[in-house]
Order: C-alpha cells, then sequence, then structure tokens
C-alpha cells in the first residue's frame, strides 16, 4: 500500500503512467477511486498521481489540521514522488487544493480544471447565485444527496451504488470541517488571473451543488481563463459522463503542456 509519512500522516496515493505529473484532487464525497474514469485514459501521456486527502480514504489525520494541509501535503507528496511541477484536475473541494499548491507552496502548477468548483474565485455575482440557489434546495438537503444527476441515478442504478460504496470508504469528520476559514472572504480570482496559469471551468449543467450559472461567473471573474459546460451532468461530471469530461481535459491538459514546453524552449534560446 503506497503512503509517504508527510506532516505528521501516512499520506495514501498511487501514481501511474509516465510524462509531465497530473494531480487529481478528489472532493469531499471522493477519494482517490473516484478517479477510475480518468486514469486509464490519461496514464499513457501523463504521470497521473492520485491520492487521499487527509481524513479521507487511507489518509488519516492524526493531527487534527484538516484542510489547511491539502495543499502542503501535495507539496511534500510530490517532492517525495521527485516531482516539482504538476498540474492539477481539480474537483469541487479539490479545488481550494489546487488553488493552495499554485500560489502557498514551491511547486510550478502549469495548468488547473476546476470541476464543479468556483476555486475560490468569487465576486458579488457568484455569491449571489450561489445564495439564490441554496435558498431554493429542499430543507435537510446534503451534498450527499446531490452530488448526482437525478436522471443519471435513476438511468444507472449500478454506477450509482459504485458512487456511494466509493464515498463510504471515507471515514466520518467534523460537521464543520469544510466551513470557511473564520476571518477570510477574499477571492482567488485577481491572483488566477494575473498568474498566467491556463485555467479551464467545467461543470455539469444540472449541477445541484454550485450551479452552473455560478461557475459561469467565476470564469467570467478570471479573465483568460476557459470555461465547459458538460449538458445532462450532474455536480460529478467526471463520473457521469466521464468520456467529455475526459476529451475536454485532455485537449486542455495537451495545449497547456505544449505552452509549457514551448515557453521552456524560448527561455533556454
Amino acid at each position: 500500500m503506497p503512503t509517504a509519512h508527510i506532516n505528521g500522516i501516512e499520506l495514501y496515493y498511487e501514481a501511474h503512467g509516465k510524462g509531465p505529473a497530473v494531480v487529481f484532487a478528489h472532493g469531499a464525497g471522493g477519494n482517490h477511486l473516484s478517479w477510475w474514469n480518468q486514469v486509464p485514459a490519461f496514464r499513457d501521456r501523463y504521470r497521473c498521481i492520485t491520492f487521499d486527502h487527509r481524513a479521507f480514504g487511507r489518509s488519516v489525520d492524526l493531527t487534527g489540521e484538516g484542510r489547511q494541509w491539502f495543499a502542503r501535503d501535495v507539496e511534500a507528496l510530490l517532492h517525495h514522488l521527485g516531482e516539482t511541477s504538476c498540474a492539477v484536475v481539480a474537483h469541487s473541494m479539490g479545488g481550494r487544493t489546487a488553488v493552495g499548491l499554485a500560489f502557498r507552496t514551491s511547486i510550478k502548477v502549469w495548468g488547473i480544471v476546476f470541476s464543479g468548483t468556483n476555486g475560490g474565485a468569487v465576486n458579488d455575482e457568484v455569491r449571489a447565485l450561489q445564495a439564490e440557489h441554496r435558498r431554493g434546495l429542499p430543507p435537510g438537503s446534503t451534498l450527499y444527496d446531490r452530488a448526482l444527476a437525478p436522471a443519471f441515478m435513476a438511468a444507472q442504478p449500478g454506477l450509482t451504488f459504485l458512487y456511494r460504496e466509493i464515498s463510504r470508504f471515507n471515514p466520518p469528520r467534523p460537521s464543520d470541517f469544510l466551513a470557511p476559514i473564520a476571518g477570510y472572504s477574499g477571492s482567488s480570482a485577481p491572483r488566477l488571473a494575473e498568474s498566467g496559469i491556463p485555467i479551464l471551468f467545467l461543470v455539469g449543467s444540472e449541477d445541484n451543488v454550485i450551479p452552473a450559472r455560478a461557475i459561469e461567473a467565476a470564469h467570467r471573474a478570471v479573465p483568460g481563463s476557459q470555461f465547459h459546460l458538460i449538458p445532462d451532468a450532474g455536480h460529478s461530471s467526471y463520473f457521469e459522463r466521464p468520456e467529455e469530461f475526459n476529451t475536454t481535459v485532455g485537449a486542455f491538459l495537451d495545449h497547456a503542456a505544449a505552452a509549457r514546453l514551448e515557453d521552456a524552449r524560448q527561455a533556454a534560446d
């Protein structure tokens, strides 16, 4: 069982394939198993690194630090694997990891896919759209209830069962585990826009966790970013519509990797 002893915990990870490193950062309902549709699609040209965030899957949070260490955990994992740069495919909660990795660690991030997350790129429009969406949710609705589109669950009971079984690998966590850090109300949008990092916002049209309109507004808040809407997919588009997800993300990564190589060539001339 591959684990790395870093930051006071044993962090579970897997690395598949060869090429530029791509880190897959799962959401709150997932773990390293979430990416079973993505790793086979990308490992022929990228080194695909999946892992369990601390307090998820097999990565037990022995220190109680929780999500504040997510980005530093990935930084330490990449150094453990001999990597100093990567792209990040970040779903939902994983968007926080991607932003932290890009701006608060030594890792050179050359591309970010924000899947079902605004990546902290919020403004008044994004906040208003998200608040409007929350007001329309049924009382008692949970993230677990809204992770998949109703039409997908009706048509794919076997895959719905698999999705929930993967989620059940995660241990219980405090109810406020993902609560915003006290006193922080800023936005990552300016830094993302100024960074020059290629960025793709990707969302399912039926996302019932963060509505597609809010993700598109986050994209507009980050000039130069890209946006892609996956029709008939809910919050977990990587699971519900893997072929379109992989095609879209693959094209984005290939372009970002080529641009990175060209920048390195020009710097060497």
